[in-house]
């Protein structure tokens, strides 16, 4: 064959070939890639794949009273390709819309698809004329569309009425690219109430889209989720099967009939430990505070029947979504009343003197006397008694017992470097001082044990002196505790030594009554078997008992006159915003020889323990009892947020004798006269000031430290989008002069 044929030959079979090659790529890209744009095109009918977000479970309070529920929302929503889609097919040309933009630091001009012009001429139009229209932001759908298209929906009204959904679902059929549906709003019947514990919900985010679902659907609507409280840590539990549905509509994008429709279900009803009606008593209580927290907790089970902190918010506010103005307002206080303080670490001023007194019984010293001369000195510092700073006295010889009742500081200075500070790490943290006790609650503050390998990493260049040892074991210092964590210490040394893990979700059970979450109380130490002996221990509830019961006692105005109640009272020393201050403590249980329960208050810029937090506690006690022995039912009723506020040091907290008999006659909700006369009472005299009933009891500021602040970061909420130019769909009214 000659040279030229065959090249010829070559080259007619290589043009051959490209052009299998090029025809058979566009028959791939028009009948693979392609595929479904040109099935919309085709006249017919079509499938749309719906994802259905999951009902949330329930939560309850120990008695299945409703917490946090569901409603019914009524939303609706656009598919924006949709839309688009059915406007082309009505419009020869798409608008534009022609805007300036800079690229290299330059004005360039910039042409893209305007859909809000198509969403406001062919939905939003025919919406007005039908009074159904709202205004929106414009802004917000133009990213939403730029980013998802159509597979994620927009989100155009969650607040219809019943007679406008009614309305809408009589239209829907005519209306391409409107979705109408029918989703739970969830709601806290009882607002303010537990806001803390219960925390609060956010819409679902874009980001929370998997990367499967674009296969899988066309049209995607995620599931709420919890960022704060139980609602975040049982979000798993809470957050129900996904349902799945498939629309089949017209060419026209009219809707035919819904197919395939597995429907949502029900996530985990979440039972709390919680005691609606003694929450109620507990906030109302601390109430008479500006700043305060406070827990009650079963003693034989570690279960948290209250779990209380003041200011607090109303988790309504935030779902389904909240508005600008009021995050700013909730920003804006400075007592950040989005923070839990029964969680949060406080410096815990002498009622770590119980700690420090449990390190000592493990190390055989609960049988110790040690001499009070009114003050100890370590080089040139001096941590003085209360007693000695006050009057310039002391206690002199003293056994434990004596010396928790008159919360001695050079008594436990001297116990606590006898034993050593390792020793005293140990103790402590046999109690959970310094760690997590892991309720079920975000964001939980482990507190700062001195000598612990958390604080050496905190303060590297720190020593354990005697000096730091000796505010470790009064509670000073860099010693830093949690509400929870010393209402858990009262609680162990309330039933002899068991330290039971403390616990504010009781159980969680599926709607097909599958437990997911069992109802057991979780013992984590047994200080007996861990080697205190049952008398030495003995020393520890008997100081607390006569702390309240006997005379010279810090914490006697927790005592009852027909229930033994045993408590030990603390005064921390610290700063607030910039001035002197203290933090007044007070743990406790109640009955002594079979105790139920304890109780742990906490009042920032209280004067004393024994003077302002004893009077609270005293208070929720009344309460309790009067519905144990005398049949009262505790009220329960939707509560309001309260801001707190900032003032002076509060002296004490005086509870007249008429707030006892309407506590104990069942009515726990103060009216705000009463909270203010309470709460601003003069101090006492010098004559009850010296039987030590007042709790004064902090050393020299030179061991006091500002705690730091308390934080409110959280994940961002859901804000309320305001309306922007573009999306003002309704005329405004025009007021008209009367002639």
């Amino acid at each position: 064959m000659e040279p030229g044929y065959r090249l010829r030959l070559y080259l007619l079979t290589a043009l051959v070939l490209v052009g299998f090659g090029t025809l058979l790529s566009r028959l791939y890209e028009f009948q693979i890639e392609r595929k479904d744009y040109f099935l919309q095109l085709v006249p017919g009918n079509r499938n749309v794949t719906i994802r259905e977000p999951g009902i949330r479970g329930e939560i309850t309070d120990r008695n299945d009273i409703p917490l946090a529920r569901n409603l019914r929302r009524y939303e609706v929503s656009f598919n924006l390709d949709e839309i688009r889609q059915a406007y082309m097919a009505q419009h020869a040309e798409e608008p534009k819309k022609e805007s300036i933009v800079t690229e290299k630091g330059l004005p360039r001009s910039h042409t893209e698809k305007d859909i809000v012009a198509i969403v406001n001429e062919g939905t939003i139009e025919r919406l007005r004329k039908l009074g159904l229209a709202k205004n929106y932001r414009a802004s917000n759908l133009k990213t939403h569309y730029i980013t998802h298209g159509g597979l994620i929906p927009f989100s155009y009204r969650a607040d219809l009425t019943y007679e406008e959904f009614s309305k809408f679902a009589e239209h829907n059929l005519d209306l391409p690219g409107v979705y109408l549906s029918l989703r739970p709003q969830r709601q806290y019947p009882y607002g303010a109430l537990a806001s803390h514990e219960l925390g609060y919900l956010k819409q679902w985010e874009k980001g929370d889209v998997p990367e499967s679902a674009t296969r899988k659907y066309d049209h995607y609507i995620g599931d709420d989720k919890g960022i704060a409280g139980v609602e975040a840590t049982m979000d798993d539990f809470l957050r129900g099967p996904e349902g799945k549905k498939t629309v089949v509509k017209d060419e026209k994008g009219r809707t035919i009939k819904v197919s395939d429709y597995i429907k949502p279900g029900v996530g985990a009803n979440v039972k709390l430990t919680i005691d609606a009606p003694v929450q109620y008593l507990l906030e109302n209580t601390l109430r008479h505070a500006g700043r305060a927290a406070g827990i009650v907790m079963d003693v034989n089970t570690g279960e948290v029947l209250a779990m209380a902190s003041v200011p607090d918010f109303d988790p309504n506010d935030f779902f389904p979504s909240i508005t600008q103005k009021n995050l700013d307002d909730y920003k804006a206080n400075k007592l950040s009343p989005l923070s839990n303080r029964a969680i949060s670490r406080f410096t815990p001023g002498s009622t770590m003197k119980i700690p420090t007194a449990i390190s000592g019984a493990l190390e055989g010293m609960a049988n110790k006397r040690f001499n009070c001369n009114g003050y100890v000195m370590y080089g040139n510092a001096k941590v003085g008694c209360w007693i000695y700073n006050m009057h310039g006295g002391s206690h002199g010889n003293q056994n434990l017992s004596e010396a928790i009742q008159h919360s001695c500081n050079p008594y436990f200075n001297t116990l606590a470097n006898s034993i050593g500070w390792e020793k005293m790490v140990t103790g402590c943290s046999m109690v959970s001082i310094g760690r997590q006790t892991g309720i079920e609650l975000p964001k939980e503050d482990p507190g700062i044990l001195p000598g612990s390998r958390a604080w050496r990493a905190m303060f590297p260049t720190a020593t354990m002196t005697q000096h730091e040892v000796a505010g470790l074991s009064i509670g000073q210092g860099t010693s830093m505790a949690t509400p929870l964590q010393m209402c858990a210490v009262a609680a162990t040394v309330a039933n002899g030594g068991k330290y039971y893990k403390p616990r504010i979700v009781k159980e969680a059970v599926t709607v097909d009554g599958k437990v997911v979450v069992e109802d057991v109380p979780k013992l984590q130490v047994d200080l007996i078997q861990s080697g205190i002996k049952p008398e030495d221990f003995e020393l520890i509830r008997k100081g607390m008992r006569m702390s309240a019961n006997e005379p010279g006692g810090t914490s006697g105005k927790i005592k009852l006159p027909d229930i033994l109640i045993a408590a030990k009272s603390g005064t921390a020393q610290t700063s607030d915003f910039g001035k002197k201050s203290n933090n007044s403590w007070i743990i406790s249980f109640a009955p002594y020889d079979h105790p139920k329960y304890a109780v742990c208050v906490m009042v920032q810029n209280g004067a004393s323990g024994g003077g302002v937090a004893g009077p609270l506690a005293n208070l929720i006690y009344r309460g309790l009892f009067a519905r144990d022995n005398k049949g009262i039912r505790l009220p329960l009723k939707p509560q309001t947020k309260v801001p707190g506020y900032i003032g002076e040091l509060v002296k004490t907290i005086e509870i007249s004798p008429e707030m006892i008999a309407a506590v104990e006659a069942g009515d726990t909700d103060p009216t705000p006269a009463a909270i203010s006369s309470a709460a601003y009472a003069p101090p006492v005299d010098p004559a009850t000031e010296e039987a030590g009933e007042t709790g004064e009891e902090a050393g020299d500021l030179t061991n006091a430290i500002q705690p730091p602040p308390v934080s409110d970061v959280t994940p961002a909420p859901t804000i309320t989008p305001e309306v922007d130019a573009e999306g003002s769909v309704i005329p405004k009214a025009v007021p008209v002069k009367d002639p």
